[in-house]
Parts: structure tokens; sequence; C-alpha cells
């Protein structure tokens, strides 16, 4: 038993830990303006929840407003729409929003908490919505919030953010951006000089959402071959007729100069093609890489470990620490198959816009993942 002058000892002890960690955690954030709020945007995404921690500037007159200070995700595999992944998805959830709260000391007036539209595709397509009503409900019950406002966003709206929160002003109105997700892809461009109104590309096809359709078509033949080959099916099939038509619709091809991919697939092929570009966020690619990279994915995996890449990178001028890093950082959210499964759409749809008399510029960007969220923190702010 502890008498009452050590449990006041004890008391004060874990109270000034308290402080000091929740103050040494806000320290640690690389702040980058004087006058500044911190903001948590926490999505639930088809293959898992992400957090960004985003320092907002009062005030500011430069376009530069935003700074990104952190970005983390936990894979949970939720249009699975399995009760293992739903658990692991509203636990992953509940511990980021108490990351925000606790770790990083964020108000929760200051922290928003949406649905992506890939999860909200899938679902419609699997017949799943009240999974995602069921979800919302729970964590609202667990973080004992029942006014929380967790918004579930549609494609049109996505796109119209992830536009804003990617492309700079100087190319706003001649990109066309597509964000390839887990569990759809969506996109669009602003045709008259109105950022209110975006021209929408929509795909019910993401990288999961192609990986997942692959699988099924294996039976008994769990095989790399097998799984290649009836990628291949599933790609020329629904997918390459769906891509087609949703090009055409959007006359993105005569209004556009730049095509520009955001999103994993995006992220990962830029990093494991040109992992010497660490430090480009913004990575300009050919039809022909992309084509000759998902032909070596399923012919020689091994040449995109991180040693068989480090072997190529000569100059000794870059992090290759770094380097090593973020290539296993992708090798590990993303395995061959679901590289295939990627780099396969990508290229379905970069196909599209490989003219004969006009050549467009390819782009992937690879810190496209906070991009929508970042905007969408941003417009929520009062101001």
């Amino acid at each position: 038993m502890f008498s009452p002058i050590s449990k006041r000892i004890l008391f004060a002890f874990f109270f000034l830990f308290s402080v000091s960690f929740l103050l040494s955690a806000q320290t640690s954030l690389k702040l980058k303006y004087r006058r500044s709020t911190v903001y948590a945007g926490i999505e639930v995404g088809s293959k898992g929840i992400k957090m960004s921690l985003i320092e907002m500037a009062k005030n500011s007159s430069k376009g530069d407003y935003y700074n990104m200070l952190k970005d983390t995700s936990i894979n949970t595999d939720f249009i699975s729409f399995t009760p293992p992944t739903f658990s692991s998805t509203l636990q992953a959830f509940c511990d980021l929003y108490n990351s925000a709260t606790i770790v990083y000391n964020i108000s929760p007036d200051n922290i928003f908490t949406v649905v992506s539209s890939g999860v909200k595709v899938s679902a419609e397509k699997d017949g799943k919505t009240e999974w995602i009503h069921n979800l919302v409900d729970s964590f609202k019950l667990r973080i004992n919030d029942p006014n929380r406002k967790v918004e579930i966003i549609d494609p049109k709206e996505e796109a119209r953010l992830s536009h804003l929160g990617i492309v700079p002003d100087s190319k706003r109105y001649t990109t066309f951006l597509i964000d390839i997700g887990s569990g759809n892809t969506k996109g669009g461009y602003f045709p008259n000089g109105n950022t209110n109104d975006i021209k929408l590309f929509e795909l019910t096809w993401g990288t999961k959402s192609t990986a997942n359709a692959t699988e099924k078509r294996m039976d008994d033949d769990k095989s790399i071959s097998n799984y290649y080959k009836q990628l291949e099916r599933v790609l020329a099939g629904d997918a390459n007729s769906e891509i087609i038509y949703a090009v055409n619709v959007s006359g993105a091809y005569n209004m556009s100069d730049n095509i520009a991919f955001s999103g994993g697939a995006a992220w990962a092929t830029a990093t494991l093609l040109f992992p010497d570009l660490i430090n480009n966020p913004v990575v300009p690619v050919t039809y022909e890489e992309v084509e000759k990279f998902n032909e070596k994915l399923y012919s020689d995996y091994a040449s995109f470990s991180p040693k068989a890449l480090m072997k190529s990178i000569k100059d000794n001028t870059l992090d290759k620490e770094a380097i090593a890093k973020s290539i296993k950082t992708v090798n590990k959210v993303f395995d061959q198959k679901a590289m295939l499964a990627g780099s396969g759409l990508l290229l379905k749809i970069m196909r599209q816009f490989e003219g004969i008399h006009e050549k467009k510029q390819f782009y992937l960007v690879k810190n496209g993942q906070v991009g929508w969220i970042s905007a969408y923190v941003n417009q929520n702010i009062d101001k």
C-alpha cells in the first residue's frame, strides 16, 4: 500500500511525465510558420486508415499556406468486408484518433474524420454500404463522441480536393489528375477556370479491387504465372471497357497537356523505377518506361529489392540510407501481386493518352496520398 505522501509523489511524477511527453510530441513536429495551428485529418481508406498532421498558417498571404508534418497509415484491408478486417479497421481508426488527441495534443475540434470515396464505391459495388455506417457508429461510440462528423466523401468531391491539394496553381487548368486508389480511381480537370466545378473521371477499379478480382479467378493455381495471366484478362475485360468509356466521356485528351497520376500505385512505381530521385515529389515518365517496369515486375521481381536497386545508384552525394528505407517501405506496402495490379491498371489508363500525333507529358506524384485530405481540412477550417 502507498502512503498518502507516496501517492501524491507518484501522481506528480506521472503528471509531469505526461506533460513532458505531450510537449515532446508537439515540439518533435517541425513547424514551418511562426503563427500556425496543427490539424489532423483521419481517413478511412480501402486498404486501411491514414492520418495526416497538417500545419496551417494563420493569416498567411502566401500561396504556400500549409505544411505537411506527418503521414501515418495502418493497413487493414477494410473493403474485404469481413468481421476481422472490420475489427482491425475500427481499432486502427480509434488508435489514430487517440494518437492525435493524446500523443500530439490536438483538440477534437481540429481533427477531421472522413471515409474516402474508394470505400464508398466498393461498398456500393458489393452491396456492403451498411458496413460503413456500422463502422462510423462503432467509432463514435468507442471514442464517446456521438456528435462527431464523419463525412463519406463522393468521388467528385474527392477528385476536386485532390486537384487543389496536389496540382500547383501554375498548372491548374492544363493538368488532368488521376488518383489510383485501392478501391477505385478518380480524378478530373477544371475545364472552365472554375475550381468549384470539376469534370469528373471515375473508375470502379483500383489497385486492391483489381487484385481482388484477379484472385477470384485463380481457383487452385496460386502461382505468380497464373496470377499474371488472370490479371491480364481482368484488365483486358470490363476494366479496359470502363477505362476507354470514362476517358472518352471526360474529354480530357483534347483539354489537357499534362496527365498526372497520384495514389499508392503512382508512389510505388516512381520509387522503384527511379529510386535515385528520392527528393523529387513529382517524377516525369514515359509510357515505355512504365511498360518495361511492369514486364520486369513479373519476370525479375528480385531486381526491385533494396539490395539490388541500391547497386544501381552511383551518385555518392545521395542519401543512400533514406533511399533504401523508401524502397523497403514500398516492398512492405506492395507485394509483387499488388505492384503488378497497380502498374497494370496505370498502364491501361496511360495507353488512352499515348497519342500518335500529340504526346502528353506523364507525371507520377509521390506525395499525393495526403493531397485531398489537406484540401479538405483547409476548406473546413473556420476562417
